[in-house]
């Protein structure tokens, strides 16, 4: 019987299997494998654990906006009902202002008018005095104004008398 190429081949690979279990070599393998498959579920699990930590930052400064944003409206809401409050202030201040204004006008204007009355009243009453004056001058003869003249200093004594 003869030894052929392909049974020394068969037999070195079959010396050479033994030779790897021999010296543990498939547990080393598959140690290592296992750590390595242990340090990726690691990896796993730390990246699952950040990536949760991340959708909690990312939920809480969401949750941040909104209540920046809510409150920013509040504020905008708040500033436009101040200056509308403001708005409306001003125009009622301006508007009782310009009615002050207006009565103290018409206060004027009817002071000024009471004056010029009183003065053409006056200027009338001098007038009319003075052509009453003028008139009886003119038709009372001396004899008739001393009789009159006469009857006042006597109706004064008897009113004061």
């Amino acid at each position: 019987m003869e030894i052929t190429a392909t049974e020394i081949a068969f037999l070195a690979l079959l010396l050479f299997i033994g030779l790897l279990v021999y010296l543990k070599v498939p547990a080393a393998i598959m140690g290592a494998l296992d750590s390595k498959s242990q340090a990726v579920a690691k990896e796993l699990h730390d990246a699952r654990k950040l990536r949760e930590e991340a959708e909690a930052l990312l939920a809480e400064y969401e949750s941040k906006r909104v209540a920046a944003e809510a409150e920013a409206k509040a504020i905008i809401d708040s500033a436009k009902e101040q200056a509308a409050l403001v708005a409306e202030e001003t125009r009622a201040s301006m508007t009782a202002a310009i009615k002050r204004r207006e009565q103290q006008a018409e206060d004027r204007i009817a002071q000024a008018e009471a004056r010029a009355a009183a003065e053409v009243r006056a200027a009338a009453s001098d007038a009319a005095l003075a052509a009453a004056e003028k008139l009886i001058r003119e038709r009372l003869s001396d004899k008739v104004q001393s009789a009159l003249v006469a009857e006042g200093v006597a109706e004064i004594g008897r009113k004061f008398g």
